[in-house]
């Protein structure tokens, strides 16, 4: 299976896009220049849909 490594824009950890992935198609579009890892867009989500509720 086909990957990239990635560095993650917040935490500044390398993480992999695989193949078939949303991810792996934005990075070859090169559509989204900003990729974060899983552990972080799940952070960032939940903090966003704290503070809608708020």
């Amino acid at each position: 299976m086909h990957y990239y490594e990635v560095i993650c824009s917040s935490c500044r950890n390398k993480f992999r896009v695989y193949e078939g992935s949303l991810r792996f198609r934005q990075l070859k579009e090169r559509t989204d220049k900003i990729f974060r890892c899983e552990e972080c867009y799940s952070k960032i989500r939940m903090d966003a849909i704290k503070n809608f509720f708020r």
